[in-house]
């Protein structure tokens, strides 16, 4: 199946995932970019484990991929420790600093500021970065190898450069304000003769000295650098150069803290399916949706049909109406999973569907112990980036990491980008007079779609799956776990699988794909239809006989490598 995909702003060009191998092999690594997924692979062949390698991989993607992820973002990580057969769950989501107000994206005279660039760019929108924290204390509980030697690889492709890849060169054509901050304008963009700024060539060797020198400081200082030292002046030198009402302080930094958290786990069918539980709503509505679909045959549809689009559109409209009032960070509000994952409201909620015709108004239900909150009311844009590593041990990582929207808030400091992550809270506060769960307020995470996912079969590792796409992800991922169980599609199959859902308003089909001959067919059946182009990232890993096989998306930049 072959695709052309444009980019999330539009701009069409090709990218392919290239393979070594599609024999089962004792591990799999599954990145967004080769350099990543070398990087893994070397770590893995100095006897390093799933844990070392996450800690290279992330550390390459920070310069690789910086429009989508970073050591200046957060990320959410499910760990499979096979020694010991336990799942864990780690949340490395980034925080609001301690001085900030619910009104954060309110002007002055109390209207939401416009999202871009009014609030995403600068230091307004940037929370308190956790990756680092999760890769260092992970790897201290989990790792093998010295920490320093989990650093060599991204050092040296700083300072010796790597080619730009088409991805990297088109996103940097459509962010106008990237080209007026510094040091990111000077780094990503070379001036014309006629003194234009233009996007750094597709191959041209980038190179990143301050990058290589903060990598240098992390690998003999660990997070202490990042929280407490040299990079923690970086980076708040960077905000408050850009604002002087910048609201994080190094006691913000300082403060800041992992959560490792229980994972979020149902039975789908006979498999036992894993993922993040709050702040993600990823895990929570994915898990929604698949009791739904339990429901129904799914096996018996073919996953390009119009029956099956129908399903998956409504099922989607029901969970997200649900995500919108009642999802968000757990330690300040009290998120009903128990409640929203009860069969017996489910069913209910099922019954909203017809086969025959759109459901004109789709409203969010009642579950066992809620609290009554009005719609969120964010907006999140498609960036972010997802891997999958199994390890010849058998543990296995599925990681989402992000800087949240293309480039984050445009600011760097030490070479890599800080987020613009407190724009996926609310951009008001409340609304007829009631409280929106996911509010801006002090220490609070932002409510995330991130949707890293770990699958078991009768008690053993079956798949690992994970995707970017911003609100995107959670249909992204179910649908691959729709592919994996009920399609019985390998990796690389599920990945190419032509996108549709509808998160509210209409119903999304994919761009230049077999989809678009079913737009009038649902047209009559009431659905309003939006054609457009789908920038996912599926990473996967399934298990086949005694090893593993690993897809990457076509329409990233990925590699898949195998483990023996």
């Amino acid at each position: 199946m072959k695709f052309i995909v444009s980019s999330i702003l539009s701009l069409i060009f090709l990218t392919f995932a290239y393979a070594e191998g599609s024999s089962p092999s004792k591990g799999i690594i599954a990145t967004s970019n080769s350099h990543a997924s070398k990087a893994a692979k070397d770590i893995i062949d100095r006897g390093g484990n799933a844990i070392d390698a996450t800690v290279a991989v992330q550390l390459v993607l920070t310069l690789t991929e910086p429009q989508a992820t970073g050591i200046g973002g957060g990320a959410f990580m499910l760990y499979w420790d096979e020694g010991t057969s336990k799942l864990y769950s780690i949340d490395g989501r980034e925080k609001a600093p301690s001085k900030v107000t619910e009104n954060l994206f309110l002007d002055n005279d109390g209207n939401k500021k416009r999202f871009y660039p009014d609030a995403v760019v600068g230091s307004q929108s940037v929370g308190v970065p956790g990756i680092i924290k999760l890769l260092e204390e992970t790897h201290k509980k989990f790792g093998k190898l010295p920490w320093e030697e989990l650093f060599k690889y991204a050092i040296d492709l700083a300072e010796n450069g790597f080619p730009v890849s088409p991805a990297l060169n088109s996103i940097l054509g459509y962010l106008k304000p990237l080209k007026e901050i510094e040091p990111a304008a000077s780094y990503y963009f070379i001036e014309n003769s006629e003194g234009l700024k233009k996007p750094i060539p597709v191959g041209h060797i980038l190179k990143n000295i301050e990058y290589s020198n903060t990598l240098k400081r992390l690998s003999k200082y660990g997070s202490y650098d990042f929280y407490e030292g040299e990079t923690a002046k970086l980076i708040i030198d960077a905000l408050n150069n850009n604002s002087k009402d910048s609201k994080m302080s190094f006691e913000d930094l300082k403060n800041y803290q992992i959560v490792w958290r229980e994972p979020l786990c149902r039975k789908y069918r006979s498999y036992d399916v894993c993922a993040m539980g709050p702040p993600s709503s990823g895990g929570l509505t994915m898990l929604m949706m698949l009791k739904i679909f339990e429901n129904f045959d799914i096996r018996s549809m073919d996953p390009n049909s119009i029956e099956m689009v129908h399903l998956f559109s409504e099922v989607n409209r029901i969970t997200y109406a649900d995500r919108a009032y009642y999802m968000g960070d757990s330690d300040f509000i009290n998120v009903p999973v128990e409640g929203l994952l009860n069969e017996t409201y489910l069913n209910e909620r099922s019954k909203i569907i017809s086969p025959n015709s759109y459901s004109k108004t789709i409203k969010h239900g009642n579950p066992p112990g809620a609290e009554e909150f009005e719609k969120n009311m964010d907006i999140s844009k498609p960036s972010t980036s997802h891997f999958v590593i199994i390890d010849k041990e058998g543990n296995a990582v599925s990681m989402t990491s992000t800087v949240e929207g293309p480039f984050g808030s445009h600011l760097m400091a030490g070479g890599f980008i800080l987020n613009n992550e407190l724009t996926d809270f609310s951009m008001i506060p409340e609304f007829n007079g009631k409280k929106i769960a996911n509010r801006v307020e002090p220490n609070k995470r932002p409510m995330s779609s991130m949707t890293p996912t770990i699958i078991f079969k009768d008690n053993n590792l079956f798949a690992l799956t994970g995707s970017p796409g911003g609100t995107s992800i959670i249909n992204y991922v179910t649908k691959s776990v729709l592919g994996l169980i009920d399609w019985n599609l390998d990796p690389v199959q599920v990945a190419e699988l032509p996108h549709y859902m509808n998160k509210g308003l209409y119903t999304e089909l994919e761009k230049n794909t077999s989809l678009e001959d079913l737009k009038i067919g649902l047209e009559l059946l009431g659905h309003p239809i939006k054609v457009q182009s789908k920038r996912s990232g599926l990473h996967i890993a399934l298990k086949k006989y005694d090893g593993f096989i690993g897809g990457a998306d076509p329409r990233r930049e990925g590699l898949v490598i195998p483990i023996n």
